[in-house]
């Protein structure tokens, strides 16, 4: 769906990343450098009182960013910001979904202001809810 023709309330994209391995939460620590053991030591974890370890709440963030950039070019972004709503344990398939919220001018410019969901398909349970507002060519 093209943003600059989307009716207003449109979903205009959707990713869904690959499941949450443990694997992937080491990349994503490496890459991050946010190496907090509760993302990637199960006895850390537990004794803190988890279950076992779960996602940085930035890899998600980083999901609807791919998203962002599949809809519009990076140098179109004009800002990004979510609100993390839950913990996302280790085998959660992540789905993001973005709707078109308004199109509007500033700074003699056309944009349009997105709504960002970040969820685990398997149980329905928002991770993230955000928004973002990208130029239009």
């Amino acid at each position: 769906m093209d943003i600059a023709t989307a009716a207003p309330g449109t979903e205009i994209g959707s990713l869904t990343a690959d499941p949450v391995t443990r694997h992937m939460l080491a990349l994503y620590c490496g890459a991050s450098s946010d190496h907090n053991p509760i993302h990637v030591d199960i006895d850390f974890a537990k004794a803190a009182g988890m279950p076992d370890v779960f996602a940085h709440g930035m890899l998600s963030m980083a999901f609807l960013g791919r998203l962002l950039t599949k809809l519009a070019p990076q140098t179109s972004l004009r800002s990004f910001g979510a609100r993390f709503t839950s913990i996302t344990p280790l085998g959660a398939e992540i789905s993001c979904t973005a709707k078109l919220v308004e199109r509007f001018e500033e700074a003699g410019e056309k944009r349009a202001k997105l709504e960002l969901v970040a969820m685990d398909r398997k149980s329905n349970d928002v991770k993230l809810m955000g928004e973002a507002v990208v130029a239009l060519r």
